[in-house]
């Protein structure tokens, strides 16, 4: 269990880019370097997470650790992901400042984003070259892109990847494959569907008893509804409790969650910490908490029955074709918003380009491109 915690924590530690770049910082981890899984079980983990609400990278992580040591590495996964975001979310309500306002950590999380367009550039490649193989994967890839690059919206998201599914059943069925995975019974996982379900019904009846409830029914309902990550939940939250803080501490929830590394719905941290000035940090834990166990519960209730279902040959293909798409989906967020946010000026593609040879020519370890762009990202601002 340490060793899934330890590694995830360092990923959490240095995980800047949002969740298209957290995935290609764990498939380089966990496919290309531990070897934890294949990258065709990677591809459904993510295709996965993209069909359920909540924190899809986190969801991602959380079936990593689940797939390497079932409930508990599940559990250390996403404790070592998401504590060090935690931590300075928690350190910046403490200490009420704005590190937006501070050019020096400016620098650092500029070169970092920097090498978040590079380690997703890195995981559209290699996904590429193992889920786009076929003529129909390819046409899959590249329609996705272009229809969220022309649509960009949750629903554009969805309705490809249905398409998608639709397509790789008819087209995509790998039956040589599937004939070599043994049969399994679909079972219904009804312990985490019944808490979902219970809690789901249950906090809002109760919440009107003390404030504590309220907050984690609040977050809770939050992260039931979210679907496309960490962007979306903020006016989600801000329609549930937006009474009861100011805009400003929304909007700095929201840029200091942009700004550190690890999940963005973190963000539930600050707001929390907010929200119950009695026992703020009690308010930070509760509100975390709160709006990521919809998204594991949902998880631990599809998993089961979407590895049991992919002995299917149908299913196979429609999750053939997810995979494809979802490379599209990933070239697109390469683009938008993790290319934008980035590369500024003709130095910030230069170092780009560097950083692409550094890690796929000389193969330096994430690490240490870290610690270089963090630096590059200060030269350069001054």
């Amino acid at each position: 269990m340490f060793e899934i915690f330890y590694k995830f924590f360092i990923l959490g530690c240095m995980s800047f880019g949002g969740p298209a770049a957290h995935i290609g910082y764990f498939r380089q981890a966990f496919v290309e370097k531990n070897k934890w899984l294949s990258d065709k079980d990677y591809g459904q983990l993510v295709a996965l997470s993209q069909f359920l609400p909540g924190p899809g990278s986190s969801q991602v992580g959380f079936s990593i650790g689940y797939h390497r040591a079932g409930l508990s590495g599940a559990i250390a996964a996403f404790l070592g992901f998401t504590l060090p975001s935690v931590i300075v979310m928690l350190a910046i309500a403490l200490m009420s400042q704005r590190f937006s306002d501070n050019t020096f950590f400016e620098g650092v999380v500029h070169g970092l984003k920097l090498l978040a367009v590079i380690v997703v550039a890195d995981a559209v490649w290699g996904m590429f070259n193992n889920f786009c193989k076929q003529k129909t994967s390819v046409l899959l890839c590249t329609f996705t892109a272009i229809a969220l690059l022309l649509m960009p919206s949750l629903y554009t998201q969805m309705l490809v990847l249905i398409f998608a599914a639709l397509v790789g059943k008819y087209y995509l069925s790998a039956t040589d494959e599937i004939s070599l995975v043994p049969r399994t019974k679909i079972q219904l996982s009804w312990p985490p569907l019944i808490i979902f379900i219970s809690l789901l019904i249950s906090l809002p009846l109760f919440s009107h008893l003390n404030v504590q409830i309220k907050l984690f029914s609040d977050f809770f309902q939050a992260g039931s509804l979210v679907f496309g990550g960490g962007h979306v939940v903020l006016p989600l939250l801000e329609g549930l409790v937006g009474e009861q803080l100011s805009q400003d501490s929304f909007l700095t929830a929201y840029a200091t969650a942009q700004a550190v590394p690890g999940p963005m719905f973190t963000l539930a941290t600050f707001l929390g910490f907010e929200l119950l000035p009695s026992s703020p940090v009690l308010g930070a834990l509760l509100a975390t908490l709160a709006v990521f166990l919809p998204g594991f519960l949902l998880i631990l209730i599809v998993l089961k029955n979407w590895q049991a279902l992919a002995s299917n040959p149908s299913i196979s293909g429609a999750m053939n074709g997810v995979n494809a798409a979802v490379v599209g989906l990933l070239l697109s967020a390469l683009y938008q918003p993790v290319f934008q946010s980035a590369v500024i000026n003709s130095i910030d593609m230069a170092l780009v380009i560097l950083g692409i040879y550094l890690l796929k020519s000389l193969k330096l370890p994430i690490l240490l491109l870290v610690a270089l762009y963090s630096f590059f990202g200060i030269l350069f601002l001054y």
